[in-house]
């Protein structure tokens, strides 16, 4: 007797219960969008009143965020290249390569089960790997950063090969927002789930949005941070580092505003395309089988603690905005220091309400129990994280211990008192078990991640650092460093690092 008629008779017999509850439900869409070097602490909805950002306010209301995400940090100065090999893979810190070479990715396994994997935007992590992770791309960035609107691109071809590269032409985060609602326009009808994966090359600098948005904020210029400096107060290993170069020392409240002003401007353009991909799958009547995650790959300073790069492991540097949306998710739910997480815990997320298994090696942690679940803390009691060997810090759900090694100096913050942490408790002797508990949290974390760094010097190098002693950088940055500036800032910015020889 035909399967049809088989249904019919059992829909009578048995009724309607029966036969649908022979089809498998259907699996989420996801769209996932990552952005660089943005902070936590620039979305409106959660608790910044000087920055505007609509459409994420919207996904924040209709989603659950985390607020205690982190980047696990980094081995080298370009802190994107294995906060993005970590997401993908699953793996820490100690257990990735940056090329991603030999290891599989998450998206791999999302394709093994059954899912269409498309990419377009950065990808910071070797050509060769993007192949082996997305069977599909378009206008793909291999590279760090750059003038948005003159970026090389290039496509995967139906091979799995890439094409010859060419100049973006328009905006990059525009163009990759365009190649990312032309795949989703494709998917409307489609049988097959899909995964496409949204990497934006912003807001890092150069740090360069439409007019219209540096217009407004250099008009409503942000405030200072509660944590502003003119120096960083002593050596902590990476004070003039690229990223450190991109304002003079001492820092002005002008100049830290005026990048303030052109990193706001840049995040809000980001918000307008978060919207146009929203949208579009409103559209293509997608929106409601389909997860959309929001994250960063690492936060930034400006200005903060004196400094303005991410190579630091202050919480305006390693934490990171994380928003989803979409079946399954709880609506207006915020989950803070009860459940600190990374981001390598995005895709174990995904992988359980898609029913996909993980890659070999994936450290990860699901957080749907804790969205789901009567649980009241995360699956994570501390975070640990690490900067070459300059820096090591955990987390526990109140407290920040962060330990220079090459200095032998150890600080203390209370994120509950002090979330800007601008107040130093080390030295209080009635946080004494506090700081012991936490260096053997630290030695233990070690442990378990694979990190053989001592937290102590033999020959400690010296706690001050001279910056009229700068030392010039000679001639091969000279193509470099006016990459890296604002669009208002250029000028100053070259102009300094020209009369102390950066150029």
């Amino acid at each position: 007797m035909p399967r049809s008629i088989l249904v019919l008779i059992s829909v009578f017999f048995l009724g309607p219960t029966f036969a649908f509850a022979q089809e498998k439900p259907k699996r989420p869409n996801i769209v996932f969008i990552f952005t660089d070097d943005h902070r936590a602490d620039t979305i409106a909805a959660l608790g910044n009143a000087h920055i505007k950002t609509p459409h994420l306010d919207k996904l924040v209301k209709r989603g659950t965020a985390f607020t205690r995400a982190y980047c696990m940090g980094s081995m080298q100065g370009a802190v994107c290249v294995p906060s993005r090999a970590m997401m993908l893979s699953g793996r820490s810190l100690f257990r990735i390569n940056d090329s991603l070479k030999g290891i599989t990715t998450w998206p791999e396994m999302f394709a093994r089960a059954g899912y269409r994997t498309f990419i377009t935007g950065k990808w910071h992590n070797q050509p060769p790997s993007v192949l082996a992770a997305f069977s599909e791309g378009k206008n793909i960035f291999f590279g760090g950063m750059g003038f948005p609107d003159r970026l090389p691109v290039a496509d995967i071809t139906p091979k799995r090969t890439l094409t010859e590269k060419k100049l973006s032409g328009k905006h990059s985060c525009e163009l990759f927002t365009d190649s990312a609602i032309e795949f989703i326009k494709e998917q409307k009808g489609g049988t097959k789930p899909f995964l496409a994966y949204v990497p934006l090359n912003g807001p890092h600098d150069p740090r360069l949005a439409p007019k219209e948005y540096h217009d407004y904020y250099n008009k409503n210029k942000p405030p200072l941070p509660p944590n502003f400096l003119p120096t960083h107060p002593f050596n902590n290993g990476e004070l003039i580092v690229r990223d450190e170069r991109l304002a003079p020392w001492p820092r002005t409240p002008e100049i830290v505003r005026q990048h303030l002003a052109d990193y706001y401007a840049f995040i809000t353009f980001i918000d307008a395309q978060v919207g146009r991909i929203v949208e579009a799958l409103r559209e293509a009547g997608l929106d409601e089988n389909t997860i959309i995650v929001f994250a960063g790959d690492s936060g930034l300073a400006i200005g903060s603690h004196g400094l303005f790069g991410k190579q630091n492991l202050y919480d305006h540097s390693m934490r990171v905005p994380m928003i989803f949306a979409g079946p399954g998710v709880p609506q207006g739910k915020t989950f803070g220091t009860t459940c600190p997480c990374y981001l390598f815990d995005i895709f174990p997320t995904l992988g359980e309400f898609a029913k996909v298994k993980g890659p070999e090696g994936n450290e990860g942690l699901s957080l749907v129990p804790m969205m789901n679940g009567p649980l009241a803390t995360g699956p994570r009691s501390s975070i640990f994280t690490a900067y070459r060997q300059f820096q090591r810090s955990v987390y526990d759900s109140q407290f920040h211990l962060i330990a220079y090694p090459h200095i032998n100096k150890v600080q203390l913050f209370d994120l509950y008192k002090d979330p800007h942490e601008t107040k130093d408790l080390i030295d209080d002797p009635a946080r004494a078990m506090i700081v012991e508990r936490l260096m053997r949290t630290l030695k233990q974390s070690q442990q378990i991640f694979g990190d053989k760094q001592p937290l102590r010097s033999d020959k400690p190098l010296p706690l001050e650092f001279d910056f009229s002693k700068v030392p010039p950088e000679g001639k091969k940055k000279k193509a470099e460093m006016p990459v890296s500036f604002s669009r208002n800032t250029v000028r100053l910015s070259y102009n300094h690092c020209l009369g102390k020889g950066f150029l």
